[in-house]
């Protein structure tokens, strides 16, 4: 896989990830408010935001050695 394309999809993935994450996140303290479980779900969402930005940064690696 050449380098070009590798960082196209590392970032894009990273970037999906961590707008997912975030919006897990907010779904989650609106659980809270309410009154519903939501410590595992917050939980989920914190590692899937994390695993994004960490895609987004490592795809840098590729994209600057181009």
């Amino acid at each position: 896989m050449s380098r070009k394309k590798r960082w196209f999809i590392q970032s894009v993935s990273g970037l999906l990830l961590t707008g997912t994450g975030l919006s897990m996140c907010i779904d989650a303290g609106l659980n809270k408010l309410a009154g519903d479980p939501w410590f595992w779900y917050g939980t989920i969402g914190l590692i899937v935001f994390q695993g994004g930005l960490s895609l987004v940064i490592d795809g840098v690696r590729f994209r600057s050695s181009s």
